[in-house]
């Protein structure tokens, strides 16, 4: 009779991914924000100039992309604004269009060293 031994590493494979976990959540942000920063509306390319990751960390695992001036949420919201170059919903557009490579991008730089 032939048997399978197993054996069960789910604390090892849980500590690496929890390990990995930021620097995988900061790169997929810098992917987005990269995907978006060409869609922002330009004036003065101050708007573009302003995107930004706020990373993740170990204590918190929340990426954020974002544009700092006072009417970066008007001009990503506003539909009906007119751009010579960039255009509305700068950064959901790109997040939505990008959603399974940045996706794939988190999971393979999560799953580093678990080969």
């Amino acid at each position: 009779m032939s048997g399978v031994n197993t054996e069960w590493n789910g604390d090892i494979v849980s500590a690496m991914l929890n390990a990995n976990a930021p620097e995988a959540l900061n790169h997929g942000a810098e992917l987005l924000r990269g995907f978006s920063q060409p869609l922002a509306p330009i004036d003065t390319g101050i708007l573009r100039a302003t995107g930004q990751v706020t990373p993740a960390t170990a204590g918190n695992l929340e990426a954020h992309v974002s544009y700092d001036t006072e009417y970066a949420v008007k001009q990503h919201e506003a539909l009906d604004y007119r751009h010579d170059e960039g255009q509305a919903k700068y950064l959901e557009q790109p997040l939505e269009e990008h959603r399974g490579e940045v996706s794939q991008a988190i999971a393979s730089r999560l799953g580093k060293g678990l080969e």
